[in-house]
């Protein structure tokens, strides 16, 4: 069985870097290389960091909590001394090392050890077979996030990151457009193999392809010393970089320009105050106390801002009325519109309006659908709205609709006659057209049904 342990690494969501009020944006983002810099993010001989970036530590403080990490009052900086072009002052400032006291320690998520969490600067981006370097990137805030080494397979290392996001994704402190990355450390112990780390692994599925051609790869050959790989993407094998450092060879050594960072008790807990409940705890509550079947609890616990408003809607609407409205058209018209919940005005007491109309039979789930798209991007109180499109149940008038209906589209109903059960589909909707979208539809699909077979 495999030990395996993860550095994940992911940018804090923030808009400037670490020590310099240079804008954090890099990546897709740009179109431009070497345009967000300064002499201090490119390690301009003489140049100084400025005071750390205060909501980069407020955001690692509220990682530290949500993974049960013991918070540490006191932080000094490190400088990491590597000799690579993406780090032209010779050295990376971090909070880890040999000497460091990480900003939390023994921590525990979804039965994973969290052996530390701390924040450091990236470097900057560079291609060895081009030689360019993009300084964009140079000095962003990235956290990491380093587990014991408790995960057995690539499922299960899996699961735990899509967990891991979907939790910080609530409380909003890593840049989603940015993706993650992580060094995968690998061992057989039964094999006696000495521990492999993988260097820069940089999505999920590469992940999983990375351990799974690993362990494979040391079944086979077992390494006799601890070495570090590269992840090759394109065969997804792993390919020997260098033997493994240790910490001295980094030269690890205090930061002397910058300041030890203090933490008291209250910032401690004031952040814990700003935390919202975990994806975990908000599946727990929906499924136990008010009775959300485990699948649709799923899909609204994806989201913070989803599961917020579904939780605002159940306190007026019955959950099986909800649950379809918002996983499904809710979402669709969001997913259609290409837009967030928060990033529109949406207002929850227009959509419970919206529902009390269709659960009173006021209007049509058809003419409801159509109201919801109009919400986007500002919603409305659809009562107005609705009274100019009150639901057609009178009986006695939705058969003259379908009688005009059946005269106006002979076609179709011969080929009803003839065995072409979809025509019917074809006049229903004739049918909603003509009435725009307000007949009552299983109303119109019985009487339809009725008199085609006369």
């Amino acid at each position: 069985m495999a030990k395996i342990g993860l550095e994940v690494h992911g940018y804090l969501l923030t808009k400037e870097k670490l020590f310099c009020d240079c804008k954090s944006e890099h990546g897709t983002k740009m179109a431009k290389p070497n345009v967000n810099i300064c002499p201090i993010c490119t390690g301009i001989p003489g140049s100084k960091p400025m005071t750390p970036n205060n909501k980069a530590i407020r955001k690692i403080i509220q990682i530290g909590l949500v993974l049960k990490c013991k918070i540490n009052e006191k932080l000094v900086w490190q400088r990491k001394h590597y000799n690579w072009p993406d780090l032209p002052k010779g050295f990376q400032s971090t909070i880890s090392g040999a000497y460091a006291i990480p900003v939390g320690t023994n921590g525990k998520f979804e039965g994973i050890r969290i052996k530390e969490v701390h924040i450091e600067e990236d470097p900057a981006a560079w291609n060895p077979l081009t030689g360019e370097i993009d300084y964009n990137r140079s000095g962003s805030p990235l956290v990491e996030i380093v587990t014991e080494p408790d995960f057995k397979d690539e499922e299960q290392v899996t699961e735990w990151l899509k967990q891991l996001l979907l939790t910080l994704g609530y409380i909003k402190v890593l840049d989603k457009n940015q993706g993650i990355k992580a060094d995968v450390n690998i061992s057989l112990p039964e094999l006696n193999g000495k521990r492999v780390e993988i260097k820069n692994v940089n999505s999920i599925s590469n992940i999983e392809r990375a351990i799974i051609n690993e362990i494979k790869r040391q079944k086979q050959e077992v390494p006799n010393k601890e070495e570090t790989r590269a992840f090759i993407e394109s065969t997804g094998e792993t390919k020997m970089m260098r033997t493994k450092e240790q910490a001295a060879d980094y030269r690890f050594i205090s930061e002397p320009d910058l300041p030890i960072i203090k933490i008291s008790k209250k910032q401690i807990e004031d952040a814990k105050k700003t935390i919202p409940e975990t994806p975990q705890i908000k599946l727990k509550k929906l499924i136990k106390k008010h009775k959300i079947p485990k699948k649709s609890a799923e899909v609204l616990t994806k989201k913070l801002d989803i599961v917020e408003f579904f939780e605002k809607v159940i306190k007026e609407i019955k959950p099986s009325l909800a649950i379809p409205w918002v996983t499904k058209e809710l979402m669709g018209v969001l997913n259609y519109s290409k837009k967030e919940l928060d990033e529109i005005e949406f207002d929850v007491e227009h959509f419970i309006e919206l529902l009390k109309l269709v659960e009173e039979k006021t209007i049509t789930e058809l003419k409801a659908q159509e109201i919801l798209r109009k919400f986007v991007p500002k919603s409305f109180s659809p009562k107005e709205y609705a009274k100019e499109n009150k639901k057609i149940s009178n009986k006695g008038e939705i058969q003259n609709i379908v009688e005009q209906v059946i005269k106006e589209n002979p076609k179709a109903v011969n080929d009803y006659k003839q065995g072409q059960q979809n025509a019917i589909n074809f006049l229903i909707g004739k049918v909603m057209q003509s009435t725009q979208k307000r007949a009552d539809y299983q109303t119109a699909k019985k009487e339809l049904d009725k008199m085609l077979k006369k």
